[in-house]
């Protein structure tokens, strides 16, 4: 069944240690997902995500601007990070391993999410919702996000390792529910 993003109910947080001891968080926007999800098989799941690199939003205009910069994003040269799903794997109950590549400054990587199938529901319009959380951990270095400073104390200003959390609605797409009702 095909499903459409539900852009205003779904969110994208990227959290990195800064000088070692504290944590930055930033939100990004997906702003297009293909979704192929039944609920019955959800193993036989598919997704393509695409998220506005620019979109970066910390709370700090002037760390928004480094991070859009050559030294991290380079959103001029790579305006989208793109995430397309390789397979499902059962865990327990609604809980699956999401393994796909994930793209950031044109270099692909191959990754796993903890995801979760929150629920689907029908709406108050009388269509049908679903919705999904993901996290996983990256490393940025491997996607080429390598400035950095040596802390005098040892250690470095911005922690290698990325904490994504995704939470993602979707709506069961028109002809999908068409279908289903005939």
């Amino acid at each position: 069944m095909t499903w459409n993003l539900d852009s205003a109910h779904s969110a994208l947080t990227v959290s990195a240690k800064h000088m070692m001891v504290t944590t930055v968080r930033g939100r990004m926007a997906v702003t297009h997902a293909e979704i192929d999800f039944d609920p019955q098989q959800p193993e036989r799941a598919s997704i393509t995500a695409t998220i506005d690199a620019a979109s970066i939003d910390t709370g700090s205009s002037q760390r928004d601007q480094h991070l859009r910069s050559p030294d991290f994003l380079d959103v001029e040269q790579h305006p989208v990070i793109t995430f397309r799903s390789t397979a499902v794997e059962p865990v327990r109950g609604t809980r699956y391993r999401l393994n796909g590549e994930l793209t950031i400054r044109g270099v692909t990587r191959a990754i796993s999410l903890d995801a979760e199938i929150v629920g689907v529901v029908a709406d108050w319009r009388g269509g049908t919702r679903a919705a999904f959380t993901a996290t996983t951990s990256i490393n940025r270095e491997a996607f080429g996000l390598n400035w950095n400073v040596a802390l005098e104390t040892g250690g470095w200003l911005v922690g290698r390792d990325l904490k994504v959390e995704i939470e993602l609605a979707a709506l069961q797409a028109a002809e999908a529910q068409q279908s289903a009702a005939a």
